[in-house]
Order: structure tokens, then C-alpha cells, then sequence
């Protein structure tokens, strides 16, 4: 390695955002040798899954807040129907960023029903009876 590469790679440990930004430079002046590349192809591949966890994240989130505005309409409110509302328009925006995304919305469907299944009956103690097995929403990706 060369004493360069060491000293990104300090930086890598020492100050992130300093490292993010010497890569950004290092790319955009070509300096292809000085490159942390076993970091960079490890926080590239993280982008990823992060993006896909936040999916599934706020798709849970509308899920629960669903589940919860349907089947307990005596205690709906205001902050069900906005988060209903954020989330909705938080996973539009995430697929408009990353549109490769969306064929992981169907994969990931299921799991995100049985999260949001879970939020909505630890946030109101209510048995799994109240709620239906199979998740009885589907996927709209309307504008």
C-alpha cells in the first residue's frame, strides 16, 4: 500500500465525512491508485441495502397505520391519517429516486405486512385475532 492509501484509510476510520469527500475527489480528479476501494465498494454496497431497508421500513409503517385505521375505527386520529399520508408520499419519492426499487416493493410485501402487523398490535395491545392473516392491501404505485 501505498503512504497515501494509508492515510485515506486513516480517515476512513478517523473522520467519514472527511473520507467521503477526498473520494469524491479522488474520482473526480481521475486519481484512480489513491482510491480506498475496498471501503468505497463496501459503503457503495450499503447504499443499497440501506435504501431497501427504508423501503420496507416505511411500507411496515403504512401497513400498521392501515391495519390500525381499519379495524380500530373507534380510536382513529389525526396522526394515523398523517402518518398514512407521510409514508405514502415517502415511499413515492424513495421509488422516484431509485426506481430499481420497485420490484423489491413485491418481494419485500410480505414482510413488511407482518412488521406492520406487529406495530399495530404492540402499539394498541390487541391480540392477533383482531387483525387478518393475510394482508388485505395491495401495492398501488399510482402518481
Amino acid at each position: 500500500m501505498t503512504g497515501a492509501k494509508v492515510d485515506t484509510f486513516q480517515l476512513y476510520t478517523s473522520d467519514f465525512h472527511a473520507w467521503t469527500q477526498e473520494q469524491v475527489n479522488l474520482l473526480k480528479t481521475q486519481q484512480w491508485d489513491t482510491l480506498d476501494t475496498v471501503n468505497l465498494i463496501e459503503e457503495l454496497e450499503t447504499l443499497g441495502r440501506k435504501e431497501r431497508q427504508e423501503l420496507r421500513n416505511r411500507l411496515a409503517v403504512l401497513l400498521g397505520h392501515l391495519l390500525k385505521w381499519q379495524f380500530q375505527a373507534e380510536r382513529r386520529s389525526s396522526s394515523w391519517l398523517s402518518t398514512i399520508r407521510e409514508q405514502r408520499i415517502q415511499i413515492k419519492l424513495l421509488l422516484k429516486d431509485s426506481p430499481s426499487l420497485k420490484p423489491y416493493l413485491e418481494e419485500v410485501f410480505l414482510t413488511a405486512y407482518e412488521l406492520g402487523l406487529a406495530l399495530a398490535m404492540r402499539e394498541n395491545q390487541l391480540g392477533e385475532e383482531i387483525f387478518p392473516e393475510i394482508c388485505p392491501y395491495t401495492i398501488s404505485l399510482k402518481p
